[in-house]
């Protein structure tokens, strides 16, 4: 069979494993449903939560927002990301989109800090 498909030739292993499922009464060949990681269901109560506890503290680890509020560090990483937008800047979350003033005012302490060192 190699010979015919060459790299499209199903390995043994995955006739064997439909050949078992066949033998076990699945005719049906439609994929089924695989076990695994359960999808993410976030509703508005939880992301305005999220949304109000990094707005209170910039600097609060996904951790402590999981437990905080009872629910998995990947849910929080997926809210926080995904359905709010934040991303992380010198382990702080900050808008995307800084105004002039406060971009001197950190080119300013970045260059104090260039100097006292």
């Amino acid at each position: 069979m190699k010979e015919v498909y060459g790299k499209q030739c199903l390995a043994r292993c995955i006739t064997f494993r439909w050949r078992q499922r066949y033998d076990a009464g699945h005719v049906n060949i439609k994929y089924l449903p695989c076990p695994g990681q359960v999808h993410v269901v976030t509703n508005s109560a939880k992301i305005s939560a999220v949304n109000e506890l990094i707005r209170q503290n910039r600097r609060i680890s996904t951790r402590q927002i999981a437990v905080e509020l009872s629910i998995s560090k990947g849910t929080v990483h997926h809210i926080i990301h995904k359905k709010l937008g934040y991303g992380k800047v010198c382990a702080q979350r900050v808008p995307k989109h800084l105004s002039e003033n406060r971009k001197t005012v950190r080119m300013g302490v970045c260059m104090t800090q260039l100097f006292l060192s």
